[in-house]
């Protein structure tokens, strides 16, 4: 059975960092690509970042390149999310995805989905 499973998110003060995990297990991702994706309330789900399994090439919407970035230890099964100065709009429950291919800004192409963890950007 896939599992990702996030974690590392909490409240902190504009301007600091917070580091996501996402640990997957039950298969094999060596195909795959991971994405980040946040959701605020009343908001759709959007794209922050992806990853792919096997090169490691990295992709970031606009408004976090500089600021955030997406990792992966292949060894470990696990995808992380760097985030650096921190703004209080980036206040989101944060996922990690999974998809064999595609256009990875687009949530509903993925197969797999964490259970989300919130982080909260305070003013």
């Amino acid at each position: 059975q896939v599992q990702l499973v996030e974690s590392g998110g909490g409240l902190v003060q504009a301007g600091g960092s917070l580091r996501l995990s996402c640990a997957a297990s039950g298969r094999t991702f060596s195909s795959y690509a991971m994405g980040w994706f946040r959701q605020a309330p009343g908001k759709e789900r959007e794209f922050v970042a992806a990853i792919s399994w096997s090169s490691g090439s990295t992709y970031h919407t606009d408004s976090v390149k500089g600021r955030f970035t997406i990792s992966r230890d292949y060894a470990k099964n696990t995808v992380y999310l760097q985030m650096n100065s921190l703004k209080p709009e980036n206040t989101a429950v944060y996922y990690c995805g999974a998809r064999f291919a595609g256009r990875l800004w687009e949530p509903r192409g993925y197969d797999y989905w964490g259970q989300g963890t919130q982080v909260t950007v305070s003013s």
